[in-house]
């Protein structure tokens, strides 16, 4: 497994391979790096020398029953499902989905008649999720074909994924078009696991974030923007999401055992805590992380 045993030392306490665990399997935001028509610095040298960050996801695995789950299923579907599957050793048990934007759902078409022409595939989603994939092509033909099987979520509803392996899905604020969006807490016998890919503002989220942190063990936090200036052509207000550097001045109040839990993810091809540079030296030295491909979170 890519960084298992050095990562285990990180961790900081005794870890059996029979325990289950989260394995992030992507840290790009919706349209990965390189991004579809960016020649600027941040993506002209990942197309000349073909290097590649996946599109956020992670992956959730119990070596017990051999069997797995994904949160998303992105753009980059076929290698995270390679990577889990093969590298990881284990069944694909099911799809967590987070919301209805393209980064975190359109991978759904690989289980298709043109690609895999797989059965039965539990996808779990919550209402207006669900209502979206069945009242909309292509998705519904997955439906109709019996590729996948729409499982209803609920917020703040616990699922059991195995015995000492609990999954819940909350509500959390964000440009909700045509769905609702979901953060999952992810809970083992020994650690439970945060995970928001896309909110807006914490200010927005009728839960405290600052308070959230010291009631979890590691959290994977929104970290799409590293800053405001990062997109000087666009409106930032149309997108919404926590700066990095406003999510650490939110956090800095916390002790460093508790901002070491922060790991941010889901990065925008813009922004530089993407890289190992600066910016990601920066964030560590504020005593807050950043996610990358391979790091493993025992449960």
């Amino acid at each position: 497994m890519k960084y298992f045993f050095s990562f285990i030392l990180f961790i900081g306490f005794p870890f059996s391979q029979d325990s289950p665990y989260v394995v992030v399997l992507g840290i790009a935001q919706d349209g990965g790096s390189p991004h579809a028509g960016c020649e600027k610095r941040c993506c002209k040298e990942l197309w000349t020398n073909g290097d590649k960050e996946k599109v956020s996801c992670i992956g959730i695995v119990d070596p017990r029953s051999g069997k797995s789950w994904m949160i998303d299923a992105t753009p980059d579907f076929p290698e995270q499902y390679r990577i889990l599957t093969k590298e990881h050793d284990s069944e694909l048990a099911g799809i967590f989905l987070t919301h209805a934007h393209m980064g975190h759902y359109t991978g759904l078409l690989h289980l298709g008649r043109e690609v895999m022409g797989a059965k039965d595939v539990p996808v779990f989603a919550m209402p207006e999720m669900k209502k979206f994939l069945e009242s909309n092509g292509p998705w519904n033909q997955l439906v109709q074909l019996n590729n996948i099987e729409i499982q209803p979520m609920k917020n703040d509803k616990e699922i059991k994924l195995a015995n000492g392996l609990i999954i819940e899905p909350f509500l959390v604020p964000h440009r909700d078009e045509y769905s609702e969006t979901v953060g999952y807490k992810i809970m083992g016998l020994k650690q439970s696991v945060l995970f928001i890919p896309d909110i807006d503002k914490w200010e927005k989220w009728d839960q405290e974030i600052f308070e959230v942190i010291q009631h979890i063990d590691i959290a994977l936090l929104d970290g799409t923007f590293y800053s405001q200036d990062e997109l000087p052509n666009r409106d930032m207000g149309e997108i919404p999401h926590p700066f990095i550097v406003e999510s650490m001045e939110a956090l800095y109040n916390l002790n460093s055992s508790n901002r070491n839990k922060v790991h941010f993810i889901h990065f925008n091809h813009s922004n530089p805590a993407i890289r190992n540079g600066a910016a990601s030296n920066l964030i560590r030295s504020n005593r807050f992380d950043v996610a990358r491909e391979g790091m493993i979170f025992p449960l």
